[in-house]
């Protein structure tokens, strides 16, 4: 008894979770927003919690996923018909990087550090800021770039151009303190980076927001004066 009850159930769940996400659409299976990720959350665990309560029937699990599946189509409708409330469900992306300079502003208001922008960077294939013109972080997560255009994609058969050692750019300075490990590593040392930092007219280590070093292309600095 107990298990063709439990089978019911499964199988109107099933078709109902199946109906809601067609309706509904691919954006709660894309997560493309803060909202659709946590509606997805909400509706496995409305779902899963029924099945698995001996006290629920299969009215409750029809009840709250069919309101539910309401409440998502309403907000879908309301933010198709409406900017303003599209806003407020899909949110809007934030410019981090503008003109290749980073906006320290930005990072702060997505509660973000230079670090975990730089980590994200390297997920997105991009081991240097100074590769970037401008940098969007979505809705979702997720990070847009738009390298400058020595920097973008190329092939060497294009060019009929030998291949040339890859290098990874390394962070010399962040948020105004000197990371003397990599400096070392580098075999080099503090009259080195003086030197670099003057070619750039700073004087200060406080000064520098970013310092990144580029075997064959040289130093990059952003001072806090430009973030």
């Amino acid at each position: 008894m107990m298990g063709s009850y439990l089978t019911v159930e499964l199988i109107i769940g099933f078709f109902l979770l199946f109906l809601i996400v067609k309706i509904v659409g691919r954006k709660i299976i894309k997560q493309i927003s803060p909202f659709t990720f946590i509606a997805s959350i909400v509706l496995g665990e409305l779902l899963g919690n029924a099945l698995y309560d001996d006290k629920i029937g299969i009215r409750y699990i029809v009840y709250s996923m069919c309101l539910w599946g309401l409440l998502l189509l309403m907000v879908e409708y309301l933010g198709q018909k409406s900017l303003f409330f599209r806003g407020i469900f899909e949110g809007k992306p934030v410019a981090l990087i503008k003109n290749g300079m980073i906006d320290r502003e930005a990072l702060k208001k997505s509660r973000m550090n230079i670090n975990q922008l730089q980590s994200m960077l390297r997920q997105s294939e991009t081991f240097s800021i100074r590769e970037v013109a401008f940098c969007y972080l979505e809705a979702n997560g997720s990070l847009s770039i738009l390298k400058k255009p020595k920097y973008q994609k190329t092939t060497l058969e294009d060019f009929n151009l030998p291949g040339k050692p890859a290098h990874v750019a390394v962070t010399l300075i962040r948020d105004g303190k000197v990371l003397w490990d990599e400096v070392k590593d580098l075999g080099f040392n503090e009259s080195w980076l003086k030197t670099q930092l003057r070619s750039k007219s700073v004087s200060d280590y406080k000064d520098v927001f970013l310092a990144e070093w580029l075997e064959g292309d040289g130093i990059f600095v952003q001072t806090k004066s430009h973030a």
